[in-house]
């Protein structure tokens, strides 16, 4: 028999099914209620629920089963390891899809690092979905290592891993019809595309979800999420190490919106996941903040696949894929045994998955830098500040008074007004532009980083302006990562050598790495949790209020470079 008919063979019972899991209770999400029975699995699909054979029985006794957990939206490199590792990290965790969208890589190395997406989801024991990136570079105000239009697009499309376009960043080039956005609209029309629209509204929001989008990361106010839900858009509760939008979202998913709700954790890193968890943890925060647990999973899983056209998951079900997570409960979410596709997710299947060589090596090129370089220029008094709002990449359009002194607006460490620059490190044109923020609380020294979304050049936040330029140059000394840097010496580093995004390592490596990298930052004054993930979105120039790329600050809000 082939697969199909052993598939049905094994559901009605004429054979033993592959693999039984005995004893549990499956939490069905149609109905709400709690089933008894075996769950039958014939190779990745389920073929019944009921009293059933089978020739390996696993027992559940004592566990809840639900199926497996689906983050909507998340760039692996922001979890600073390889596919490999981040499958190692959080599919034990129960989540057995992951839909993600690789700019990060394809801002420095360009389709390469799409086409090393796309192999590396043949290799996994998670399905990771690769959505196709539709803004390298997010805007024409900024330098980045490649850029990738709708024929470039085109060449990769068709690879099973592919549901559609990855976030539309670019909303005002969406609603003003720019030529090269509507070229991708087009390319992709009738097929799903992810949207990114933070605080557009009114007509605007209506112009941008007309245009075919129907997903949304960005709501970080109850009021923006339910705008977006009544205008047709889905939903999806962010909880990521910087992006924490699930207080805020919670009250909104109930059983009558959760079928337009998902969640997802878009950047987390290895140190977040340990000491708190990933969809695992948002599931148990949700339920703790008073979420009915129907409506909870349902937006981890069936809504999920729903949503992003994945017809062959999101229950426990019949004919469906087998991604089945076996809980204490459902308020402590905590999975004691992990199937995806079938299989029994444990180190060896992990030790059995192929391998993939590293791409993007050696991606780090910039100009060495003196401290000379950090100097801020500029008569008037007045200028423009970044400011800080931790747990959210929003960030406010501040402004203060800082006098030039000897032709240099100098930090003020006693205002926590620090110097921020960004370095091109693409080898296109060696820019420098620099400014200041507030809210890092630093008192001395320097952070440095190449993880500087979406372009990726180097991010240096200081108070000195000798250790800004050890820590810059130092990244191009360990091909890219993190760096803390006082009193001319390193305090800490973390190297990322695939791009300058990831690491080689294993991710209880990183995790371990970032335990002195997090106190070395907090040494310098840093009142930041996560310093660095923050650090890198305020060069993002698609977040509102004020951000700096290589050309200088931005005003976000009127999409345009402040002049100098």
């Amino acid at each position: 028999m082939d697969d199909l008919e052993r598939r049905i063979a094994q559901a009605r019972g004429d054979e033993p099914a592959d693999l039984v899991l005995r004893g549990g209770r499956v939490f069905d999400l149609i109905t709400g209620t709690m089933m008894t029975g075996d769950v039958a699995i014939c190779g990745d699909r389920i073929a019944g629920v009921g009293a059933y054979d089978g020739r390996q029985v696993i027992d559940v006794a004592d566990l809840t089963l639900v199926p497996g957990f689906i983050d909507t939206h998340l760039h692996v490199e922001s979890s600073l390891v390889t596919p490999h590792e981040f499958d190692r990290c959080v599919t034990p965790r129960g989540v057995t899809t992951a839909i993600c969208d690789p700019h990060e890589i394809a801002n420095v190395i360009g389709l390469d690092g799409i086409r090393w997406f796309q192999k590396a989801s043949e290799c996994l024991l998670m399905d990771l979905r690769v959505q196709l990136s539709s803004c390298v570079p997010s805007t024409e105000m900024e330098t980045s290592g490649a850029r990738i239009e709708a024929g470039d697009l085109a060449q990769v499309m068709g690879h099973p891993s592919n549901i559609g376009l990855a976030e539309f960043m670019n909303y005002p080039g969406v609603i003003q019809r720019d030529p090269a956005a509507m070229a991708k609209l087009r390319l992709f029309a009738g097929g799903h595309i992810d949207g990114h629209c933070p605080q557009l509204t009114g007509r605007d929001l209506s112009a941008y979800v007309a245009a075919g989008i129907r997903t949304e990361h960005e709501a970080t106010t109850a009021e923006e999420a339910l705008e977006k839900l009544r205008k047709g858009m889905r939903v999806l509760i962010r909880e990521g190490s910087v992006s924490k939008d699930l207080v805020a979202l919670q009250p909104v998913l109930t059983n009558v919106t959760a079928p337009y709700m998902c969640l997802c954790t878009d950047d987390r890193n290895p140190l977040d996941i340990a000491e708190h968890g990933h969809l695992d943890h948002m599931i148990r925060e949700l339920i703790r903040r008073g979420s009915p647990a129907l409506a909870v999973y349902r937006a981890a899983s069936l809504s999920a696949a729903e949503a992003f056209g994945l017809k062959d998951r999101g229950l426990i079900a019949p004919g469906l894929r087998a991604d089945i997570v076996a809980l204490d409960s459902l308020e402590s979410c905590r999975a004691q045994l992990v199937l995806a596709g079938g299989r029994i997710v444990d180190e060896a299947a992990f030790a059995a998955r192929p391998s993939l060589a590293p791409v993007g090596r050696a991606s780090v090129k910039a100009p060495r830098v003196t401290a000379q370089d950090f100097r801020c220029a500029g008569n008037r008094s007045e200028t423009p500040v970044i400011g800080i709002i931790e747990g959210k990449i929003i960030t406010g359009h501040l402004s203060h008074d800082i006098a030039p002194q000897d032709g240099d607006k100098r930090p003020d460490p006693a205002r926590d007004l620090i110097r921020i620059a960004v370095i091109e490190r693409h080898g296109r044109n060696g820019n420098i532009a620099t400014g200041f923020v507030q809210g890092f609380g630093m008192k001395r020294g320097a952070i440095a980083s190449t993880v500087c979304h979406d372009h990726h050049n180097i991010v240096a936040v200081g108070a000195n302006y000798d250790d800004m330029a050890l820590a810059a140059n130092r990244l191009s000394e360990i091909e890219g990562g993190f760096v803390v840097a006082e009193g001319g010496v390193i305090l800490a580093e973390l190297a990322l050598p695939v791009a300058g995004l990831m690491s080689l390592e294993p991710f209880e490596a990183v995790r371990d790495l970032l335990v002195p990298l997090r106190d070395a930052a907090a040494s310098l004054g840093v009142i930041l949790e996560e310093p660095f993930l923050q650090m890198a979105f305020l060069a993002l120039p698609v977040i509102p209020a004020l951000k700096i790329t290589d050309r200088g600050m931005i005003d976000v809000n009127m999409f345009e470079i402040i002049p100098g």
